[in-house]
């Protein structure tokens, strides 16, 4: 698996755990708000990290981590993702896997032979906005909401998460994406932070005010959303 950085210690990846977080390379979608530019848009040009050395370190910390967050880019697209997750499971290691929901085939086969523990899919926009919060001129949401229907079922815990940005986000998007959504368990709107290391500029956060604003909107279809790094 392509593995281009780690983490060694995250005590907010992964709820309930301590954890470290794995970065794969490479997303099908170019979503102008992305804090990992560089590995979306040049992985082959980022150090590579072994996969024997990141197992190595992930066996070595057992008893301090008792989970890993695989993360990206898009883990998905790693052909051997499922094989990565099996032997961090065979060390008693809890996995979440965040994922932008493009690949409901992998991702069925994953909460089915129980590779992971926890997913976090992010949902980026209303399906009438999808294409530009991704970054592209056309997008088929299909894909996606299959994915949103396989996760409600419940087989697995999961999370949905929305990174706001002033420019693509507001009351009308939040409304799409709660009617869309409907009753889950956990929900979040995380507003956007400038990594220095993004696809486009010209993304812009929102206030606090804002924030709870688009959070009200939200809450009407999503009681249990909540907004999370928000002061």
């Amino acid at each position: 698996m392509h593995i281009h950085g780690i983490q060694k210690l995250t005590l907010l990846d992964f709820p309930g755990h301590t954890a470290c977080t794995v970065f794969t390379g490479a997303c099908n979608f170019r979503c102008p708000f992305c804090h990992n530019a560089s590995l979306v848009l040049n992985p082959a040009n980022q150090p590579l990290i072994p996969e024997e050395d990141v197992l190595g370190y992930i066996r070595s910390r057992k008893g301090l981590l008792d989970g890993v967050c695989i993360t990206g880019g898009e883990p998905t697209l790693q052909e051997d993702l499922l094989e990565f997750m099996g032997r961090v499971k065979a060390m008693d290691m809890a996995v979440k896997l965040d994922t932008n929901g493009w690949d409901p085939e992998t991702l069925s086969m994953i909460v089915e032979n129980g590779f992971a523990d926890y997913v976090a899919m992010d949902v980026k926009s209303s399906r009438e906005r999808y294409a530009e919060a991704c970054g592209l001129k056309q997008f088929d949401t299909s894909k996606v909401e299959e994915s949103v229907k396989l996760l409600k079922k419940g087989q697995i815990p999961y999370e949905f998460r929305t990174t706001v940005v002033r420019e693509l986000h507001d009351a009308a998007v939040m409304e799409g994406i709660g009617k869309w959504l409907g009753d889950v368990p956990r929900y979040f709107l995380q507003n956007f932070k400038d990594s220095g290391d993004l696809l486009t500029q010209g993304c812009t956060g929102c206030s606090p005010g804002e924030m709870k604003a688009l959070l009200a909107t939200v809450k009407q279809w999503i009681p249990a959303a909540e907004l999370r790094g928000v002061g």
